[in-house]
């Protein structure tokens, strides 16, 4: 069984989300694909900064789900 991440860029200043970005790479457990949506949201964090997180209230939600029900 594969799982799909999906990591999803929102701001609560805009009340708006992106659009989702199914990530590139699968995973066999779903262990193994939420400690990368936990990692590659805080690298993602990182990258935009706290100034524009701070300023546009920026989070980033994901999910995992089966390839399968996709």
């Amino acid at each position: 069984m594969k799982i799909m991440l999906t990591l999803i860029l929102c701001s609560y200043t805009q009340s708006v989300c992106m659009d989702p970005y199914p990530w590139p790479k699968t995973f066999n457990t779903m262990y193994d694909c939420m400690m990368a949506g936990y990692e590659e949201s805080q690298e993602k964090m990182k990258e935009i900064g706290s100034n524009e997180v701070n300023k546009h209230e920026i989070y980033i939600k994901f999910t995992c789900v089966r390839a399968d029900t996709v």
